[in-house]
């Protein structure tokens, strides 16, 4: 039986030699004077080496010779070639892929809707190519991965660092079934470990309004900023809908914003009658806009719009002053502005299919959508201006009766008082 001495001692001699330990296990000892671990087996009638690995201080021990032995004969017992399966190994590290060449042809590959596709591409060519394209699929680690949905969770996306880590997961997920033997990191990174969302039922009261209102004129940030959150309350859009809105989609002349099919989610154009409020901040972008044809272009480059993740940022900032100053202002998102509009407006008495039309719910996203077609362009018009009076009025702490149009009974009166 070989011992760490007795290698030690072996010297090279003119023609190579074996060195036998136990259990099967031999060490040859080339001309040169290198040694290795090999062991000789019988598999399905044939005879098999193995090479464990060179002994030294850049190979193995004897110790881990020996286990490597005994996982040998392990997959030996099983009917499995350990020699082949070696081989195997290094032609997969050989022909390893890297992330980033997976990922495309996970792109190109996987089912999923255009719609998803284009979005996923976004997240994948903005956070994810950056940090992983050109690592080995088996370099990157669950560490790694959390650092990376982190750092995007840091710059107040948690909903895009969520994404981050489902799409990673994804692209494991693709490789393995196409033969990839490696870990997939995402499945030690849980989704809840990297942010947890509200359900989506948040909509502000009237002081909440007021207050949102008057934290933001304390915010140090853009004044378009401040009148983007304060258009999306008065109009109801999305937040897509107006960062990536053009000059040429807004008549000033018959105050509307015509926002066309292809920015739509429904898929269908949409108009939004504005209100004089909504009018007066549409000509206060227009003065900052320094020429570029985004209504809110980017601070970088006029050529692109303002980043979808700056609207985000300011609602968090604006939810921790609040928080900080012992105000009762819960935490709420850009598109809880939309949903404050759609609860207020239904509790004040206006029109259910009014207000479906003026967020743009299409044939399926709501029942009443399937049977009423219609426009109903004058009444929302004059919801919405009866919107915008509203919060003025709550913003200011004064009282305000909205005006009905004569299908509507009940007028209840909304109040915010601090």
């Amino acid at each position: 039986m070989l011992t760490d001495t007795a290698l030690r001692n072996l010297k090279p001699k003119a023609a190579p030699y074996k060195a036998f330990d136990r259990d099967g296990m031999y060490v040859t000892v080339s001309t040169a004077g290198t040694i290795a671990f090999r062991y000789d087996y019988r598999l399905n009638g044939r005879r098999e080496t193995l090479t464990l690995g060179r002994y030294g201080p850049a190979g193995i021990s004897l110790a881990l010779a020996r286990e490597k032995l005994l996982d040998a004969k392990r997959a030996v017992a099983r009917g499995e070639s350990p020699a082949h399966e070696k081989q195997r190994e290094k032609r997969r590290l050989t022909a390893a892929k890297t992330f980033g060449d997976m990922t495309g042809r996970w792109l190109v590959d996987a089912r999923m809707a255009d719609s998803t596709r284009a979005m996923r591409k976004s997240i994948v060519d903005r956070d994810i190519l950056p940090a992983f394209k050109n690592r080995l699929l088996t370099e990157i680690s669950a560490d790694d991965l959390r650092a990376l949905c982190n750092k995007v969770k840091a710059r107040g996306a948690p909903a895009t660092a969520v994404h981050v880590r489902d799409i990673v997961k994804q692209v494991y997920a693709f490789a393995i079934l196409h033969g990839e033997k490696v870990a997939n990191p995402a499945d030690d990174v849980g989704a809840a470990s990297i942010a947890t969302f509200v359900p989506k039922d948040r909509s502000l009261s009237p002081m909440e309004i007021r207050l949102m209102c008057r934290q933001m004129e304390s915010v140090a940030t853009y004044p378009t900023i401040r009148l983007a959150l304060r258009l999306i309350l008065l109009t109801l859009v999305r937040k897509s809908e107006l960062i990536e809105a053009t000059w040429s989609e807004v008549d000033f002349e018959n105050a509307t914003w015509t926002i066309p099919k292809s920015r739509m989610k429904g898929r269908n154009p949409h108009v939004v009658y504005l209100s004089s409020q909504a009018v007066d901040i549409f000509v206060a972008l227009h003065t900052c806009a320094a020429g570029s044809k985004y209504v809110l272009p980017s601070r970088y480059d006029a050529d692109r719009c303002m980043s979808k993740a700056t609207l985000n940022r300011v609602t968090q900032i604006v939810s921790e002053r609040a928080r900080a100053a012992g105000l009762p202002l819960e935490p709420f998102t850009v598109h809880d502005l939309r949903r404050t509009g759609s609860t207020l407006l239904n509790e004040i008495g206006f029109n259910g299919d009014w207000i479906e039309k003026c967020l743009a719910h299409e044939d399926g996203r709501s029942s009443r959508s399937v049977y009423n077609k219609a426009e109903y362009a004058e009444q929302r018009r004059h919801m919405l201006q009866e919107w915008a009076n509203l919060i003025d009025a709550w913003v200011d702490g004064q009282t305000y009766v909205p005006t009905l149009m004569p299908d509507n009974v009940a007028v209840p009166v909304l109040r915010a008082s601090v």
